[in-house]
């Protein structure tokens, strides 16, 4: 039998553990209709880096900005603020930490995370340029994560995020530690 989660009274079948973030756990799940979305459960597990509030309002706002400022972005399809659940579009494809570790990163990523960074930039805001964080589908990318923060150059893509948008010393680094 399959594990389920339930928001706002819809059940939802857990499919497959996509990630655990700083914020929480996504999964790939099925939406009684049949539809593929992901369910993110946040968890309140201690992050030494990062110091959280309210994570469910802090989604709720970073999500309301980038789709203000144009960021490409999964559909927040459901809020569940009692069990802090959010279900979203769910968006197939490759990460871009996976098109790098094979060797695979097509040019037009690069192309449309400094596009997306020519919209973010004059809004004062960074996300989260992890490779994880980012879905390349029929052409366009998407930030699968809805995290955002005020800009600080010290983490903006380029003297932060690119480095693990290839194989540089940080990205190897990280992919021994973090094996697949």
């Amino acid at each position: 039998m399959k594990e389920t989660m339930m928001v706002n009274g819809k059940e939802y079948a857990l499919l497959k553990l996509l990630g655990k973030g700083k914020g929480g756990y996504s999964w790939l799940a099925e939406a009684d209709d049949g539809r593929a979305v992901t369910l993110k459960q946040i968890h309140h597990e201690p992050c030494d880096y990062y110091q959280f509030g309210d994570k469910l309002a802090a989604e709720l706002a970073d999500y309301r900005r980038l789709s203000e400022i144009g960021i490409p972005m999964p559909e927040m399809l459901d809020v569940d603020r009692e069990n802090e659940r959010i279900v979203k579009e769910y968006i197939e494809g490759e990460t871009v930490y996976e098109m790098v570790l094979q060797d695979r990163l097509p040019e037009t990523c690069l192309e449309q995370i400094r596009a997306m960074c020519r919209l973010l930039y004059p809004a004062h805001t960074n996300i989260d340029y992890f490779p994880t964080n980012f879905i390349l589908q029929n052409g366009v990318l998407y930030y699968v994560d809805y995290e955002c923060n005020n800009y600080m150059d010290e983490w903006n893509f380029e003297n932060w995020g690119v480095q693990y948008w290839s194989k540089t010393p940080a990205f190897l680094q990280y992919a021994a530690e973090h094996p697949l």
